[in-house]
């Protein structure tokens, strides 16, 4: 721990002001820019930690960092990911969060302690992001907000709760950010489906016109084409769309 600190009225304001921030984060920000204003935010409350990391989990349940404001410590997290062992992979399988002087877990985290000594990195703080469950179910742990210092014995447990509220606020942000980015993504879905039923129509209305057949006759000569030539069928109807254009 450094000297000089503030008491811990003012830094409990500081951390007051920096939630305030997260929570007025616009959902309709890409989740990149709101992860990374989360880490530039963890990094001006704690005193001592010098970089930050936002850490994700995929659906598919492999770990990769969503956000860093310093590229020098993006290495150290996938040294962890890649091993599977590490202190950002103990707190987010542990759900708990995990401070580590670089050094005294050689044994059992031996990459992570070269890559963190390589980076200079001296402690470290990881606090998983935790998605809160059903009533009586369980949270799911969505990520994590990974410190990092130069300073030897940075983190107190005073950071460690300050880091918990942060999260908790953190995982409110980025919630928000998905529905949004996957709200989204249906819309433009579904604007894509209806285009595509749209050039389907038109190119039916197209084959009756030239071959006098019915509405289903023309469906059925699109199918064909599609299967024949194993296209998409709203594709083979824009291609005969824009043969007519030519």
């Amino acid at each position: 721990m450094t000297d000089g600190r503030a008491d811990p009225l003012a830094r409990l304001d500081h951390v007051a002001a920096a939630l305030e921030d997260l929570r007025g984060q616009a959902a309709s920000q890409p989740l990149e820019d709101i992860a990374k204003g989360i880490a530039e935010s963890a990094v001006a409350t704690l005193p001592d930690a010098d970089a930050a990391t936002i850490t994700a989990i995929a659906e598919d349940g492999h770990l990769y960092t969503l956000a860093a404001t310093d590229e020098v410590v993006i290495g150290i997290d996938e040294c962890q990911y890649r091993t599977r062992r590490g202190p950002c992979v103990e707190a987010a399988t542990q759900r708990r969060p995990v401070r580590a002087i670089v050094g005294e877990h050689e044994v059992e985290w031996p990459e992570f302690t070269a890559s963190a000594k390589a980076a200079g990195i001296n402690t470290y703080l990881s606090v998983p992001v935790l998605l809160p469950g059903e009533p009586g179910g369980e949270d799911e742990v969505v990520g994590g907000l990974d410190m990092y210092s130069f300073t030897a014995r940075a983190f107190d447990d005073y950071d460690e709760q300050v880091m918990r509220l942060f999260t908790t606020a953190a995982c409110e942000a980025l919630t928000n950010a998905r529905r949004w980015a996957a709200t989204q993504r249906k819309i433009a879905q579904l604007e894509t489906a209806l285009t595509s039923r749209a050039e389907i129509d038109q190119a039916k209305g197209v084959l009756m016109a030239i071959h006098g057949c019915s509405a289903d006759e023309a469906f059925t000569r699109l199918v064909e084409e599609s299967q024949r030539t194993n296209t998409k069928l709203a594709l083979v109807a824009r291609k005969l769309l824009e043969s007519l254009q030519r």
